[in-house]
């Protein structure tokens, strides 16, 4: 599965925590992350990410061009809740296109398990089929 990763800064710890906790799942999976988040993960996990550019600087905005293609499965996106947070519209971005997409998303803890234990489960495959870029659909397109 391909999934992507956004913390903003007051989150940043909490993701890297979360990463530490499920660390095993999550090195079955393609991770992509805005720079500095994934820079922080990285660090503390080991794990392989691909980054995308800084959150402030068009990071997300890549992120969400992925999920518009249906190119990523799953988006953990630890936000910040302030009113005055600067980047809300972004947010939303994010959010509506995954919405459209039917890309699973968690923007806190509590979700980003459950979200976790169902990949780990398996019970999000169904992925598998509307990611162009999946295993399933390039060993598809091989065969044709």
């Amino acid at each position: 599965m391909e999934i992507a990763i956004i913390a903003d800064d007051t989150k940043k710890e909490l993701m890297a925590q979360f990463c530490i906790a499920y660390c095993g799942i999550l090195s079955r999976h393609h991770l992509y992350a805005t720079s500095i988040t994934g820079k922080y993960i990285q660090e503390a996990t080991g794990l392989d990410i691909e980054f995308m550019l800084s959150g402030s600087i068009g990071g997300a905005e890549q992120l969400a061009s992925r999920i518009s293609l249906n190119e990523i499965d799953l988006l953990f996106y630890f936000r910040d809740t302030s009113p005055d947070d600067p980047y809300i519209q972004n947010d939303m971005e994010l959010l509506r296109m995954c919405d459209i997409r039917n890309v699973p998303v968690a923007t806190n803890i509590a979700t980003a398990e459950v979200l976790v234990m169902a990949l780990e489960s398996g019970a999000l495959d169904w992925r598998n089929f509307v990611n162009p870029v999946s295993e399933y659909n390039r060993r598809a397109k091989g065969k044709g």
